[in-house]
């Protein structure tokens, strides 16, 4: 691979205007189909496999017209103090707002009138009205959307309160200026590490390209493809991620090359050749995590996993192509003044000076006490972990709503007058097709679940035309991401079991509480297995990197130990509320059920980054024929300050996105950012050499018919340098035995 990446980079660096022509050209494309891409029809949300899809399908076929995935709203009114909702003047204007609801959009379905669909509280102070639209929220127009938040506006001036909720209210989330920021300080981390305003805004620039291209192209499918708003923002956080930390290295080889005395191509093939066969790797991780979303079988995650790996994909492509031909156009201003200076008076700016950077320092620091650096890792990152035992996992509904939205009020205002549950109704679907008996199983029913506990009101049965299938509106008395809701749930299916087993007839339970705790217990059974193909296959890939067992294994290991210490801080700030007033958190609640195996699938790739990067370079050293000890010394000599560079730049990328107005994207943006301070800067930088340092040479040890067996990739570059044997073993000086000489960077 490495002889292969070799002549790419050559060709790119030799071919540099035709390279760049073409991904502008690429670029310019994907704009125009994203200009001119129609706004998606649709951004379904289904969960196959689960009792409360099949209800919402069976729904569809049934009650034909009735649009039971469509947008749904609530306009919630709340009387002045001593007075009620029932008086005349009250009436009279609701009335009125029925009516301007029913006739201002031909995408309403239905608008019940709270006077006769008993939507009036006990002491008369709330009513609401319930409406409910023919498309799902995505599908709605602006202009109905308009027209639903400006509901009431002459309510107001009367006196009255008047708050509307529901998905109907659902936009595409805004980002925050903190993107910005974030790319802002990957750029003064860029410049800190290189010293040169070229070489540090190439990986901004080819990363920007790679983020314009992928998100382009997603959102001119969007429409064909079914794709949300929130699947382009992930692949625009991993997509700059990725594309600045790989241009970071392969720049970064490059500048050593030149420094080691090597011809501008020569220097751009070896770097490709060599550092861009560990992006190609870790690259490769990535993708395998986000694709292997799609074992979850819920397409609205397989497709943003799809997307965001796309972009890693651009990613690793413009690293080895379009980075080599740039760097033809920056000439010698990849180094900074001082370098370039050192460099013409052929003064070793590569070589090993008389004293130790950090990266030195801190790799025999770890060496005179393994021991002391794994256990102190190992506790500090345990105890973060401690709340992660006392992780919720939920879906957001208006409840988790900042308290400053019309949601969260209109929330508040049914829970106040209504009781909780109004806020999260179960649907119960009796589907008597086949026995003709829907509606005495719907009766029986109704009977057995009005005695639960738990339950608030049973509204009557509703029968389809052709009287097979009945619908009944349950009530919890709790909110609807409680665990006493939750046990209902399960209660009334346990029930609807025992119907069917004597009369036949089907029970299902749906609604979008309902739907909400089964999409919680299907990523729930997904996260094992999700976690045994991921990992299994990440395994495999680093054996044949490393040629080793014992690496691989401790980098899965440290892995799980970092995702579950991010696990927990996410915990502690989004359910517990700690510092939440600074990350701006203004609401806790349960932790969004995607987020465990989502940071597993994200996580698990961006860390092996790390460990590719950092430990290839051991790798290279100890195959050369240092002793472990020094090959772990030499790999943070010449890879922990780059490494630290790309964790800050992946952490300020990360962090940026915390400034969303999405609370499900703030909360992402936060875990990755933590999960990656964790696994780079204590798993990586202090648990790996440790556990190198105590295992020593077994650390590499790989059974004979093992390593027959498995392919030779050459990611150190082997047979790169018995190919280019002409200059491969003279350093700079072109002294015998320089060959083991490993460049800084």
């Amino acid at each position: 691979m490495a002889t292969f990446l070799y002549k790419l980079g050559r060709f790119a660096f030799r071919r540099r205007n035709y390279v760049a022509l073409v991904w502008v050209a690429l670029l310019a494309l994907a704009g125009v189909g994203a200009a001119s891409a129609s706004t998606p029809t649709s951004s379904s949300f289904s969960i196959p496999g689960t009792e409360a899809q099949k209800a919402f399908d069976l729904l569809e076929e049934r009650f034909p017209g009735a649009s039971a995935d469509g947008a749904t709203a609530r306009v919630v009114f709340k009387a002045p103090a001593g007075q009620k909702m029932t008086d005349a003047g009250h009436k009279a204007e609701v009335g009125k707002i029925v009516e301007e609801l029913s006739s201002g959009s031909g995408q309403v379905g239905s608008v019940t009138d709270p006077y006769t669909a008993n939507a009036v509280s006990k002491d008369g102070s709330t009513a609401y009205v319930q409406v409910s639209y023919k498309v799902s929220s995505m599908e709605l127009t602006d202009e109905t959307r308009t027209a639903l938040e400006e509901t009431g506006a002459e309510a107001r001036e009367q006196g009255l309160t008047v708050e509307v909720g529901g998905d109907a209210l659902q936009v595409t989330p805004e980002m925050g200026s903190t993107e910005i920021i974030g790319v802002a300080v990957a750029a003064v981390v860029l410049v800190i590490t290189f010293g040169s305003l070229i070489a540090a805004g190439l990986p901004l620039v080819t990363a920007l390209i790679g983020v314009g291209v992928g998100v382009s192209t997603i959102t001119a499918l969007a429409s064909v493809l079914d794709l949300g708003s929130t699947t382009s923002i992930l692949a625009m956080m991993i997509g700059l991620a990725v594309g600045i930390d790989y241009a970071l290295f392969i720049v970064s080889r490059y500048r050593a090359e030149l420094a080691e005395g090597r011809e501008r191509e020569e220097a751009a093939g070896r770097a490709v050749g060599t550092a861009g066969s560990a992006v190609v790797f870790a690259g490769l991780t990535v993708v395998i995590a986000l694709a292997g979303l799609a074992v979850v079988n819920i397409p609205m995650l397989t497709k943003m996993g799809l997307a965001a790996a796309g972009t890693v994909v651009i990613a690793v492509l413009i690293a080895l192509t379009l980075i080599p031909a740039t760097l033809g156009f920056a000439g010698k201003r990849v180094h900074g003044r001082k370098a370039r200076k050192a460099l013409d008076d052929k003064a070793a700016g590569g070589a090993e000076t008389g004293k130790p950077n950090m990266g030195t320092r801190w790799a025999r620091f770890v060496l005179r006490r393994p021991v002391a650096v794994l256990v102190t890792a190992v506790l500090g990152l345990g105890a973060i972990a401690i709340p992660a035992a006392s992780l919720e996992l939920g879906l957001g509904d208006d409840g988790s709503q900042p308290p400053s939205t019309s949601q969260r009020k209109a929330y508040d205002l049914l829970s106040d007058g209504f009781g909780p549950g109004f806020n999260g109704p179960l649907m119960v679907v009796v589907d008597g097709k086949t026995n003709d008996n829907a509606k005495a199983a719907a009766t029986e029913l109704s009977d057995t679940v009005k005695k639960m506990d738990g339950v608030a009101v049973v509204t009557p049965s509703t029968l389809n035309k052709a009287g097979d299938t009945a619908t009944i509106t349950v009530i919890p008395q709790d909110r609807p991401s409680s665990v006493q809701t939750e046990d209902l749930v399960h209660s009334i299916r346990d029930t609807g079991g025992e119907i069917t087993s004597d009369s036949g007839a089907q029970v299902l339970v749906t609604g979008a509480t309902a739907m909400n705790i089964d999409f919680s217990q299907k990523m729930n059974d997904a996260l094992l297995p999700y976690l045994a193909l991921v990992v299994g296959l990440a395994f495999l890939l680093l054996m044949l990197v490393f040629r080793s067992v014992l690496v691989p294994l401790k980098a899965a290991l440290g892995f799980l130990l970092s995702v579950v210490a991010a696990l927990g801080a996410v915990v502690a700030v989004f359910q517990w509320g700690w510092l939440g007033g600074v990350l701006g958190v203004e609401q806790t609640g349960p932790v969004m059920s995607m987020m465990p195996i989502f940071m597993v699938g994200v996580v698990f790739g961006l860390a092996m980054d790390y460990e590719v990067f950092l430990v290839t370079r051991m790798r290279e050293a100890y195959v050369h024929g240092e002793r472990p000890g020094e090959a772990i010394v030499t790999g943070f000599r010449h890879g922990a300050r780059v490494v630290s560079a790309a964790a800050v730049i992946m952490i300020a990328v990360f962090a940026g996105f915390i400034g969303s107005s999405e609370s499900m994207i703030k909360m992402i943006g936060f875990g990755l950012a933590i999960a990656v301070f964790f696994d780079a800067f204590v798993v990586r930088m202090a648990i790996v050499p440790a556990v190198l340092a105590l295992l020593g040479d077994k650390a590499w040890w790989l059974p004979r018919w093992l390593d027959k067996a498995l392919p030779n990739v050459d990611v150190e570059g082997e047979a790169l340098q018995r190919r280019l044997g002409d200059d491969a073993s003279q350093g700079p000086d072109g002294g015998p035995g320089a060959e083991r000489e490993l460049v800084r960077v």
